[in-house]
């Protein structure tokens, strides 16, 4: 892991923004442990035909790399790389996200121009055309599977954050990095109640205090329907 930018990270926290401990007892932790190894092993051998055919696939629409690595912060703020199928021109920076991001920040959700979200616009002139396929159904997050394995992930939790987001975060924000960030999770299957950048924070803060393996459960199920009602979005 990288030193320096696991130092920056910890720039940022309050003090008290982190406890080693959580809500729940050891046990619901284990056995969710043990639901993301087995769901995600499955799916990585189920999925491993398409899996096959997306690379093809971005390999003919433009050059560059069939992945996209980018460091996230996962649990306690630790760095991780994760893992996506690249959905990109190479050489793209980063910026257009950058300022998505301010803009969720300093304004209601209302206030965004249409096509406008905080992690995945679909007006964006980096994306390739094959990207644009695989932002609509969210088949560019499927390589996160491996980083379930990896144990940097779970299926679900908060969703990792990039360091640029951290000089935006209140204190009581950073209580989401309590947990395993998600591949899916509430604000994600919930994101139509969340009025700003604070509702969706406070699902996920939320999420961390009330963690169940019933509660995985019934996000794992509304997963299905958000990604068809929120495709491009979720």
């Amino acid at each position: 892991m990288d030193q320096e930018r696991v130092l920056t990270v910890d720039a940022w926290m309050p003090e008290a923004g982190l406890d080693e401990t959580v809500p729940t007892g050891r046990c619901t932790h284990a056995v969710k442990r043990m639901i993301d190894l087995s769901l995600s092993a499955g799916a990585v051998v189920a999925l491993s035909p398409l899996f096959l055919v997306i690379a093809v696939l971005i390999k003919l629409d433009s050059p560059g790399p069939v992945a996209f690595r980018q460091e996230r912060i996962g649990r306690q703020g630790k760095s991780f790389t994760m893992w996506k199928f690249r959905t990109m021109r190479l050489g793209a920076d980063s910026e257009v996200h950058r300022q998505a991001v301010e803009r969720a920040v300093n304004h209601p959700r209302s206030a965004l121009p249409d096509g406008e979200q905080v992690y995945k616009t679909m007006v964006d002139p980096r994306i390739t055309r094959v990207g644009k396929f695989l932002r609509t159904w969210n088949l560019d997050e499927l390589p996160q599977l491996l980083n379930i394995l990896r144990g940097d992930m779970s299926l679900v939790g908060p969703r990792p954050s990039l360091d640029y987001e951290l000089p935006f975060y209140k204190d009581w924000y950073f209580r989401r990095f309590m947990l395993r960030p998600g591949l899916t999770g509430l604000w994600q299957v919930k994101r139509r109640e969340a009025e700003d950048y604070d509702g969706m924070m406070r699902m996920d803060t939320e999420y961390v205090q009330s963690v169940s393996l019933w509660l995985d459960l019934r996000i794992i199920a509304w997963t299905i329907p958000a990604l068809i009602r929120d495709r491009g979005v979720f």
